[in-house]
C-alpha cells in the first residue's frame, strides 16, 4: 500500500468533488434564510441543510470504507481511531478523528461552499476557523449509542465558547438506525458534566438539575443522505442504536469562529504541535476556512 501523504498542509480544495464560488453572487446561492438562522439561534440546531448531491456521497463512502481499514497506511495520521468505542460489546460504534489529512475527499468536504457560508452565518457572519473532523459509523443491527453530551464539554480546552458543529448523513438517518435526538434550547442550559461519549445513553440525566430534568423533553431529527445538522456546542444530542438492517455513516466538521484561544499548555489533539495557553488557535492544523469580508 502507497505512503499516504499528510494533507493538513493543504488548505485549499484539492479534487473535484466541490467547486468554490468566484463571485460574491456566486456565493449568494448557499445562504441560510433568516428563518433558518433564527431557528438555530431559537432551538440550539438547524436540520435538513443540503450539504452534497449523490455522486458526491458516494464518492465519500467509496474513501470512508478504504480509510477506515485499520490496516491503511494513513492510519497513524488520525489523532484517534476507534474501531469500536461502544462500552458494550455487543455494539459497535466507529469513531475516529483526523481522517482530513488522509483522505482527499475527506479533506475537502472543509472547503465546502454550502458548509462554509452556513457555518460563518450560524456564528454570527464572521470569519470561520477549523477545530476537528470526526468519522461516526453504526452498522447495522449492532450500532452502538452516542451518549447524550455537549460538545463544548470535551473542548474546554479553548476558549471562549464560539464553536459549532456540522453532522453530515451518508445515509438516511431514521428514528430505527439511531438518528440524532435534540433537547431545544439546552444551549441556554450552560456548561454540564461530561460523560462518557460512547457509555450509557442516558447518563447525562444525573447530571442535569430538577428543572432540567423536566425540560428533558428530546425530539428526534431525521435527515435524509446528504444533509447536515448544524447544532451549537453546548446544545444537548444523543443517538440510540442502530436497529435496521442498513449502516448509518456520517460524518462530522467542528469549527470555530477566528479568534478563540487555546486554554491548555497541553497537545490540543494527539500529535499536534502544543498551543501555548493564551495564544490564538491557528496555523497548520487550524486553518481559516472562510472569511465572509473576504467574498
Amino acid at each position: 500500500m502507497p505512503v499516504v501523504k499528510d494533507l493538513s498542509s493543504v488548505h485549499y480544495l484539492l479534487s473535484d468533488l466541490f467547486t468554490m464560488p468566484s463571485s460574491k453572487e456566486e456565493w449568494q446561492q448557499y445562504k441560510l434564510t433568516k428563518d433558518q438562522v433564527d431557528f438555530f439561534n431559537t432551538n440550539g440546531y438547524l436540520a435538513g441543510v443540503k450539504m452534497l448531491d449523490g455522486w458526491q456521497i458516494q464518492r465519500l463512502k467509496k474513501e470512508l470504507q478504504e480509510i477506515a481499514d485499520p490496516d491503511h497506511s494513513g492510519n497513524d495520521l488520525y489523532y484517534e481511531f476507534h474501531v469500536n468505542e461502544s462500552d458494550n460489546p455487543e455494539t459497535i460504534l466507529f469513531h475516529a478523528l483526523g481522517a482530513w489529512r488522509i483522505s482527499s475527499g475527506f479533506h475537502d468536504v472543509l472547503w465546502n461552499p454550502r458548509f462554509l457560508m452556513a457555518a460563518s452565518q450560524l456564528l454570527g457572519n464572521v470569519p470561520v476557523r477549523f477545530w476537528h473532523d470526526q468519522l461516526f459509523c453504526k452498522p447495522p443491527k449492532q450500532g452502538g449509542v452516542v451518549a447524550w453530551h455537549q460538545d463544548y464539554s470535551y473542548w474546554t480546552r479553548t476558549k471562549p465558547v464560539a464553536h459549532l458543529t456540522c453532522w453530515c448523513t451518508l445515509d438516511d438517518s431514521t428514528k430505527e438506525n439511531g438518528c440524532l435526538q435534540y433537547v431545544p434550547g439546552s444551549k441556554n442550559w450552560g456548561l454540564l458534566k461530561k460523560p462518557a461519549l460512547a457509555g450509557n445513553l442516558m447518563s447525562i440525566v444525573d447530571y442535569l438539575t430538577p428543572q432540567q430534568q423536566a425540560e428533558f423533553n428530546p425530539i428526534p431529527v431525521e435527515v435524509k443522505a446528504g444533509e447536515a445538522i448544524f447544532h451549537h456546542s453546548l446544545t444537548l444530542h444523543g443517538s440510540g442504536e442502530n436497529k435496521s438492517d442498513k449502516p448509518r455513516r456520517a460524518f462530522v466538521i467542528n469549527v470555530f469562529a477566528d479568534g478563540v484561544v487555546s486554554d491548555s499548555n497541553e497537545p490540543l489533539l494527539e500529535g499536534v504541535p502544543v498551543v501555548p495557553k493564551g495564544e490564538k488557535m491557528q496555523g497548520k492544523f487550524f486553518p481559516l476556512l472562510f472569511d465572509p469580508t473576504k467574498i
